[in-house]
């Protein structure tokens, strides 16, 4: 199993409640599929140019550990969930 950090900003068009669903339905995938090391919430910030028309998003940086197919998957989901306007894997 590696280290990985997986940084996923949510959008907040339908209110902080519905990013923080969205936040701990990734961290539950992510503990299925191996173990999450920690969550740092950095909240609801101002981004630095506009995505699909939204000036502000719900930024959740995790720490993880798991096999090495995973992350592919995890930024495949990402990628096709509303709700979900930028992510990054990065392996440390």
């Amino acid at each position: 199993m590696s280290n990985y950090e997986t940084i996923i900003i949510y959008s907040v068009k339908n209110g902080e409640e519905a990013a923080k669903a969205l936040s701990e339905k990734f961290q539950k995938m992510m503990e299925k599929n191996g173990t999450v090391d920690s969550v740092d919430e950095w909240g609801k910030r101002r981004l630095a140019y506009l995505i699909n028309d939204e000036e502000d998003g719900y930024y959740v940086l995790y720490n993880h550990s798991c096999e090495a197919g995973f992350p592919a998957e995890l930024e495949r989901v990402a990628g096709i969930t509303e709700g979900v306007l930028r992510s990054m894997v990065i392996k440390k």
